[in-house]
């Protein structure tokens, strides 16, 4: 580890009872302000990578480092300590409060940060302006579009300014132009200094990022580099 990553894979392994092997020996390391394609068909292990990468499960045997964190040290406490501080989430499915408006699902990115309410909407109502979603603030999610949703997730992702940014398929509930418009915004998050991984089975997305780690069958097949970036 170095101070130069923010993540890293050592001889990573993820095993579960009845012999099954989700991932053998991976090995891997992203730098601050990469922006990183993990690409793969279902069933290939790139969920169980996010999970490991999130923090949200360990590996069986290997290392995997978050931030500078050993994950196998870490407390359920400590770990959830380190998701706070240091690793924002966008999930396929938005995974908003339907019952509260946008700044509110912004907001609550903040809960567990210690800020008071006025504060915490402070910083929502920037990091939705960051997003292009300053005129919706008091829109809730059923007043909203597929790809407006998306960009209140990914504002609640980013309100606490972390690290790492983890998008699992961002543009798969989407439509074309709404996708589109969320990987751009993704790009422009990436040139302002947030490190994105996207997690994704589609590989035009993949393709269009610059770096792409492919992989399958629970081992890293391919990890290539090109200077094109552009969604």
């Amino acid at each position: 580890m170095t101070e130069a990553t923010v993540i890293d894979l050592v001889d990573a392994t993820k095993s579960y009872p009845g012999g099954v092997h989700a991932l053998r020996g991976v090995d891997f390391h992203v730098g601050h302000g990469e922006l990183v394609a993990i690409v793969g068909p279902s069933g290939s292990g790139k969920s169980t990578l996010l999970n490991l990468i999130g923090t949200l499960d360990k590996p069986t045997t290997g290392t995997v480092r978050v931030a500078g964190y050993d994950i196998n040290t870490l407390s359920d406490a400590q770990l959830s300590a380190l998701r706070a501080r240091h690793l924002g989430f966008v999930f396929q499915n938005f995974h908003l409060s339907a019952g509260q408006d946008a700044l509110d699902n912004v907001a609550d990115g903040l809960l567990y940060a210690g800020f008071p309410l006025k504060e915490r909407r402070d910083r929502a109502r920037t990091a939705l302006e960051r997003v292009r979603l300053g005129q919706r603030l008091s829109h809730r999610p059923n007043e909203l579009s597929g790809g407006e949703k998306q960009r209140v997730a990914i504002a609640r992702a980013l309100v606490g300014e972390p690290q790492l940014l983890l998008a699992d398929e961002p543009t798969g509930a989407l439509d074309t132009a709404s996708g589109e418009i969320v990987m751009e915004l993704i790009h422009e998050l990436n040139e302002s200094g947030t490190t994105i991984c996207v997690i994704t089975h589609d590989n035009e997305i993949a393709d269009s990022l610059p770096r792409r780690i492919r992989i399958r069958d629970g081992e890293i097949v391919s990890d290539s580099r090109t200077t094109r970036g552009t969604a």
